[in-house]
C-alpha cells in the first residue's frame, strides 16, 4: 500500500480507502423520499471486508452521519473492537450536513455539535481525522423562516471543534464548482471530495477550475466513485440491466439503462485488452485501472471504493500492487472515454 499527505496536514492516508456509504444499507432522504442508501448488508460480510482491507494497509475510511442514519458508524465502530484495531493507526472520515435532524438547516451551528458528538458516540472515540461538511449549499431558512447564510458561522463552528481536539482535520465535499469556490476561502479546509472516475472527470480534470482552486489553497482530493458503482466493472449485463430494491440509491440513476452499459462495455474491453494479461482476474484489472488513473492525477490523494464484503475488498484493493499508471496510459485513457 502507498501512503499520500492529507492536504498541507501531517496525516498520511492509504491511496486506497474505503468508503463506507454501502453499510448504512437501505435509506431516504426526509426531504423528499428519495432512495439515499444501498441494499441491506450482511454484518458478517461486511467485517470480513474490513479484515481484507485493514491486512493490506488501508488505513482510510470514509463515512458519514447520513449512511444508514448512523449505521454505519457503528458498524465500522464494532467491526474494528471486534478486529482489534488500535484507533491511533486508522484515519476515520466522517461528515454533517446531509441530515438537518429538526434544526431548519443542516449547517446550524447547534446541529452541527450535536452531530458531530453523534458520530463521535457512534464511531467509539474520542476525535474524527477528517470531518466534512456534506455540502457546499448554505443558504436556508432561518428560525425567523426568512434566508440565512450559514457559511461563516459554519465555519466558524467547525474551526472550534478542531481547536477543542474533537477534529482533526477540516474536509469539504460539494457538488458544483461554484459551491467549492466559495466554501473553500472561508472554511479553509485541507480536503475536497467529489465523484471522479474515467467517465466523470470535472473535478481532477487538469486546468479544471477546482484544480486551481486546490493549488491556490493547498488542498487535496479525495475521490469517490472510482468505479462508479460497479459500472466500470463491466459486471452488468447490459441485455439484463439490474433492478434495485427500494432505498437504494441506484435506483435513481439512468446510467444503468441497456444502451449506457453497452458504451460502456465496448470501452472496458478496449481496457481490458491494453492492461490485462493472461490469467488475471477481468474484474481486479479494470478496478486497478479505474482507481490507478484517478490516482495519477494533480492533487488527489486517495480514492475511496465501496464494498460489502470480502470479495469486493479484494478487488479494490488490486491498484494498491499493481504500479502507478504511466502518463501515456492516462492519457490513452482519457482520450478513450472522451471519445
Amino acid at each position: 500500500m502507498r501512503y499520500r499527505t492529507l492536504g498541507q496536514t501531517n496525516i498520511q492516508i492509504s491511496e486506497i480507502g474505503f468508503g463506507c456509504w454501502t453499510m448504512g444499507g437501505p435509506n431516504w432522504s426526509t426531504s423528499n423520499g428519495q432512495s439515499i442508501g444501498w441494499a441491506d448488508v450482511n454484518d458478517d460480510e461486511v467485517l470480513a471486508g474490513i479484515k481484507v482491507g485493514l491486512d493490506a494497509g488501508v488505513n482510510h475510511w470514509d463515512n458519514a452521519d447520513i449512511y444508514g442514519n448512523g449505521r454505519a458508524e457503528r458498524t465500522l465502530a464494532q467491526s474494528f473492537k471486534k478486529l482489534g484495531v488500535k484507533r491511533d493507526t486508522q484515519v476515520i472520515a466522517t461528515k454533517v450536513g446531509h441530515f438537518r435532524g429538526t434544526a431548519p438547516h443542516a449547517y446550524d451551528p447547534r446541529h452541527i455539535r450535536n452531530q458531530c458528538e453523534q458520530s463521535l458516540r457512534n464511531l467509539q472515540t474520542d476525535y474524527i481525522d477528517i470531518y466534512y461538511f456534506h455540502h457546499g449549499t448554505y443558504i436556508g431558512p432561518g428560525y425567523d423562516g426568512q434566508p440565512h447564510d450559514y457559511l461563516h458561522e459554519a465555519a466558524a463552528t467547525m474551526h472550534a471543534l478542531k481547536k477543542e481536539g474533537k477534529v482533526r482535520s477540516i474536509g469539504q465535499s460539494a457538488y458544483s464548482d461554484d459551491d467549492f469556490e466559495r466554501a473553500v476561502p472561508v472554511l479553509k479546509p485541507d480536503v475536497l471530495q467529489n465523484k471522479a472516475n474515467l467517465r466523470y472527470d470535472d473535478f481532477i480534470r487538469p486546468g479544471s477550475r477546482l484544480q486551481a482552486l486546490m493549488a491556490k489553497h493547498g488542498c487535496t482530493f479525495v475521490a469517490f466513485g472510482p468505479v462508479d458503482q460497479g459500472i466500470l466493472l463491466d459486471k452488468f449485463d447490459p441485455e439484463k440491466p439490474p433492478t434495485f430494491v427500494e432505498g437504494d440509491y441506484r435506483t435513481n440513476r439512468k446510467d444503468f439503462s441497456p444502451e449506457s452499459l453497452r458504451a460502456v462495455r465496448a470501452k472496458l474491453l478496449q481496457v481490458l485488452a491494453r492492461f490485462a494479461k493472461p490469467g488475471d482476474d477481468k474484474t481486479e484489472v479494470l478496478s486497478s485501472a479505474a482507481s490507478r488513473w484517478v490516482l495519477a492525477h494533480p492533487h488527489v490523494c486517495s480514492t475511496i471504493p465501496g464494498f460489502r464484503n470480502a470479495r469486493q475488498a479484494t478487488c479494490n484493493l488490486r491498484a494498491a500492487t499493481d504500479q502507478p499508471m504511466s502518463d501515456a496510459d492516462v492519457a490513452w485513457c482519457r482520450d478513450l472515454f472522451r471519445s
